[in-house]
């Protein structure tokens, strides 16, 4: 990608010949880096609002699919530097532990390790159906109408979830917990509900407190991020990155991984004293914010 299809050259052979795109502004680097940091971890939906941003400001600086490729690995890899970055030393403990019940099986093994498994074990529906149905989510969602509707939907569902008294641990989380979070994983490959979102969602309403509901969806976003990442610079590295768009890519990795590392910081800080009910009513908001844009501009 980033390359126009092979021509014939004057000799008859083939060559490839670059295509000159045009660079993702720095303002809209910065602006898509805060966006995807906070939303990424915010219960309020990192792809959705990576859609409605530029639809919303007449943005076309992705009109090639290779700049919004290389650029949402840009993101991505900003919001993983974010969450290792704050949960390091805990994470630390947790890839040990489980390294040494997977393959030492060291038997029953350690909570810390017990529960990097179940953790784990959560994030793979989602990554396989994603991994197999990109390109159809790609082509079947994402539009406007239908992530407005799902921020609102999935929005009364957090708020009718956090309602529910719970005050489960983390170290209660069980393998009956990771089949029902990870199936509800899956919700979020539709641009609109939030991975973050949903799986507090799930965890609330399985009982859990917010304090450990939102640290399980911190947790578990790691690997599914890095999964996310993985599988996207494998494809960056072999078709490179586009003409111009070092720089951008750069500055879209600083600000995701400052603003993500804030927004953790943040939402742990604030759920110990308050609610889901601020994100509820800014999804609403939102929702009928892009329904009315959405019809004053047919």
């Amino acid at each position: 990608m980033g390359r126009a299809p092979p021509v014939e050259s004057s000799c008859g052979a083939q060559r490839d010949q670059r295509v000159e795109l045009v660079p993702v502004p720095i303002f809209h680097a910065i602006v898509l880096g805060l966006v995807q940091g906070l939303s990424e971890f915010l219960p309020i939906s990192s792809s959705g609002h990576l859609l409605l941003v530029p639809w919303l400001f007449h943005w076309n600086d992705f009109g090639d699919p290779s700049i919004e490729k290389a650029f949402d690995v840009a993101l991505h890899l900003g919001t993983l530097i974010a969450v290792v970055a704050y949960f390091g030393k805990e994470l630390w403990v947790y890839v040990r532990e489980g390294a040494r019940l997977i393959f030492r099986r060291e038997r029953p093994g350690s909570p810390e390790g017990r529960l990097a498994v179940l953790l784990l074990l959560s994030a793979i529906p989602a990554g396989l159906v994603g991994a197999v149905a990109e390109k159809k989510i790609d082509d079947k969602l994402g539009k406007p109408v239908l992530i407005a509707i799902s921020l609102i939907f999935f929005g009364l569902l957090l708020g009718w979830a956090d309602r529910r008294a719970g005050k489960r641990e983390l170290d209660s989380f069980d393998s009956g917990d990771a089949l029902k979070v990870g199936a509800a994983q899956i919700l979020a490959l539709n641009p609109g509900t939030s991975r973050s979102g949903i799986t507090i969602t799930a965890l609330r309403w399985l009982g859990f407190n917010r304090d450990s509901a939102v640290r399980a969806s911190f947790l578990m976003s790691v690997p599914v991020i890095a999964g996310a990442v993985v599988f996207k610079m494998a494809k960056l590295a072999k078709n490179g990155i586009p003409h111009g768009l070092a720089v951008p890519m750069l500055v879209g990795v600083i600000t995701a991984a400052v603003s993500g590392y804030l927004a953790v910081w943040g939402l742990l800080k604030l759920v110990r004293t308050h609610s889901f009910m601020p994100f509820v009513v800014y999804r609403v908001a939102v929702g009928v914010l892009v329904l009315a844009v959405w019809f004053a501009r047919r």
